[in-house]
């Protein structure tokens, strides 16, 4: 039987990517008077501090008008490696294209998450306005300790009835979710920004999110190619809530 593997951290690599703040403007002006000039229509609807920082400001005009369309044209592909469950939550977002590696075609590898030591584990508060804090050492402890045997015996009996004949779709039924799977995931940044906002828990959000924290590792890396790639579009949505327009 392969070695089994252990992890606490997630992957995401940015694949290939057609984005650009230029993207928006372009998609803004032409829907009004064409792109030969920033146009008068949405200037006048905007505030004159918005008017003289060109193509920052009409982003920002945008973002906090909520004219969301013309932040579509334009995509990003990123390959994820992470847990099940947090695909199972990846694809309650459906506003983006997602390619699973499939468990009836292939083997899984025993690669499986465990939370790290500074994972918090103990859950308070009511629906909708949970606090996560630490757990003790015992907690840590045990957690660590029956997950990496959960995980074990589970793969060995996976193992043994594909050796035994049985089809793959049906032996991968004992695996559990923390087993890790890949993917690619699509998305554009209309998309990804409603994603982090509800996937991310940051300070001056308008609509406080409280994300899994497996998925908000998955996001934050994410965020950090969308600030590089998109870098006033980025700003524009920080500066008014972390609202998708």
């Amino acid at each position: 039987m392969p070695e089994i593997e252990f992890r606490s951290d997630v992957t995401v690599e940015l694949v290939r990517a057609s984005a650009h703040d230029s993207d928006v403007l372009f998609a803004a002006r032409v829907s009004t008077q064409g792109e030969q000039t920033l146009t008068k229509a949405l200037l006048e609807e905007s505030d004159a501090e918005a008017a003289g920082k060109g193509d920052a400001g009409l982003i920002n005009y945008l973002m906090r008008d909520r004219h969301g369309s013309p932040f579509e044209h334009n995509s990003m592909t990123f390959y994820v490696q992470a847990p099940i469950f947090v695909f199972r939550e990846f694809m309650r977002h459906r506003i983006a294209s997602y390619n699973e590696e499939s468990g009836r075609y292939r083997e899984l590898n025993p690669v499986f998450y465990v939370p790290s030591a500074t994972r918090n584990l103990v859950q308070v508060g009511k629906p909708g306005a949970y606090d996560f804090l630490p757990g003790t050492a015992e907690q840590a402890a045990l957690v660590d300790q029956l997950t990496r045997e959960a995980s074990a015996h589970a793969y060995a009996s996976y193992q043994r009835m594909l050796e035994a004949g049985v089809a793959r779709e049906v032996a991968r039924i004992v695996l559990p979710l923390n087993i890790f799977s890949s993917m690619y995931v699509t998305m554009n940044a209309r998309s990804l920004m409603n994603f982090l906002s509800l996937r991310t828990k940051r300070e001056g959000t308008h609509f406080p999110s409280f994300p899994q924290r497996e998925i908000e590792m998955c996001a934050e890396k994410m965020e950090d190619q969308f600030a590089l790639l998109m870098p006033l579009t980025y700003a524009a949505f920080n500066k008014n809530g972390r609202v998708a327009p």
